[in-house]
């Protein structure tokens, strides 16, 4: 590009860009999957007559901080519950609830007619208890959901429920309660993608470039998409990017440009002012965005 102040007015008149911007943020590792985060606090307690086969007869009761893991988890459609513990002895004991399909865990709702995997239907609550050496191979049961509030991405912060299973078409139920406090949620990613709207255009190649500043409130990497139009006497220009990758850091906003050559364009554009020169950028985050 010419270095000379003509040639500077006339490339930056030519690429004034209209932010016409659109931003699509996709958390991909928090998408749908079950998040797993340990309980502050909270307990799992259950019991069962004597033959009963998961409790085999007995009481029990596990609290945070005395086990090795009291992990809670849920989907980001907030339709189901886990529960994985793990004492010191090493044994895990797992409990899964979960709405009928398509919809989401109901506080104060009560689900009848719960079995577990693969015999529950998409129309049934599911309800799975057991441990390591301890899982039913059929089950029938119910439980309630007391309280349950969510954070971002499915986050369960808080859970309280009971539940009652029947094991194997055993008449003896195994009754159990629930109650677990998360630590805070993490924060929600929030991501700025700024477009300058002052671009240029190289006089000599006919590449067009544009840019500006991203932020986000934690690490995340921004792959950059759109197009830059304008219109001429002729036609209109335009030159479409995809595949430019910004690695944002907190902080302080991060540069980025994307650059447009000639070869992607069907008509290339002018040097000279132009009546209207428009463009559009979208971001899309891939990566952890813990």
């Amino acid at each position: 590009m010419k270095n000379s102040t003509t040639g500077r007015r006339a490339a930056r008149a030519a690429a004034v860009l209209t932010a016409a911007m659109a931003m699509a943020v996709a958390a991909a590792p928090l998408s749908g999957t079950a998040q797993a985060h340990e309980a502050v606090s909270g307990s799992l307690a259950f019991s069962g007559e004597e033959g009963e086969f998961v409790s085999d007869g007995r009481s029990q009761e596990f609290t945070a901080g005395s086990v090795e893991m009291f992990d809670v988890s849920g989907p980001t459609a907030q339709s189901a519950v886990g529960v994985t513990i793990v004492t010191p002895e090493g044994k895990r004991w797992s409990l899964h609830l979960e709405a009928p399909e398509g919809q989401k865990l109901t506080e104060g709702a009560t689900y009848t007619g719960a079995s577990r995997w693969p015999d529950a239907q998409p129309q049934d609550p599911r309800l799975e208890f057991g441990a390591d050496d301890r899982w039913c191979t059929t089950s029938a049961g119910s439980f309630t959901v007391s309280h349950i509030s969510y954070g971002p991405y499915g986050y369960v912060r808080e859970l309280d429920a009971t539940f009652e299973q029947y094991c194997n078409g055993s008449v003896l139920p195994l009754r159990g309660e629930v109650h677990a406090r998360t630590a805070e949620p993490p924060a929600e990613l929030a991501i700025g993608l700024g477009l300058n709207p002052e671009g240029k255009v190289d006089t000599k190649t006919g590449q067009v470039t544009v840019g500006s500043t991203a932020t986000c409130n934690k690490p995340a990497r921004i792959s950059l998409s759109g197009l830059v139009a304008q219109t001429q006497k002729s036609g209109e220009a335009v030159g479409r990017y995809e595949g430019g990758v910004v690695d944002c850091t907190p902080g302080a906003p991060v540069p980025w440009n994307v650059a447009i050559p000639a070869t992607a364009m069907e008509l290339g554009f002018a040097s000279a002012p132009a009546p209207r020169c428009s463009a559009a950028s979208a971001g899309r985050t891939t990566g952890t965005t813990r």
